[in-house]
């Protein structure tokens, strides 16, 4: 497949993110001190065969402030477009991560379940640990079964950071509403 590859460097609350851009959507938002981003980076040239240009898209600007509105509690759902490159299990693991709402959580294995493969914990989790797409596919709302907060790429702290963020926004739930 070819395709332009783009890029843009963003700010946030929780350090320095580098995304990256086709003309058809995002397919890398990552924390730019992750240690698996520059194989991530060489993996989406090769696959697109392109080189990246340091220079924005309509995707990225749209993500800049998609990505401030976020941090500010404006918005709970990203519509910019994206595209989920990995193999069809990774992306239905991914696919899944989308379904989970704002400032909920849900467990491994409330996911393995939710994809029809209960018995798939570590596969999903590894997959989980692969989305290219951090915080756009919201894989830090998936937790340990006992509620502990375990497994998260850009690391635990950013994980709390992230669904304390959400759950302020949100706010309290009556939970007996009909």
């Amino acid at each position: 497949m070819k395709s332009t590859l783009y890029t843009a460097n963003f700010s946030t609350p929780i350090g320095e993110m580098y995304g990256l851009a086709t003309d058809d959507g995002i397919c890398l938002l990552e924390f730019a001190e992750r240690k698996e981003l520059k194989e991530e980076i060489a993996s989406l040239k090769d696959y697109f065969k392109s080189e990246i240009l340091d220079d924005e898209n309509d995707h990225l600007l749209l993500l800049h402030k998609e990505l401030h509105d976020y941090f500010k509690g404006k918005l709970q759902k990203f519509t910019v477009p994206t595209l989920l490159i990995g193999t069809d299990f990774q992306v239905s693991v991914w696919e899944s991560l989308k379904s989970v709402p704002y400032a909920e959580t849900r467990s491994y294995l409330e996911q393995t379940e939710s994809i029809g493969e209960p018995n798939a914990i570590r596969a999903v989790a590894t997959a989980n640990g692969k989305n290219k797409l951090a915080i756009i596919i919201p894989c830090h709302r998936i937790i340990g079964s006992d509620g502990s907060l375990t497994g998260y790429a850009g690391g635990i702290d950013r994980k709390r950071f992230l669904l304390n963020l959400e759950r302020e926004v949100a706010g309290p739930k009556d939970l007996f509403s009909a």
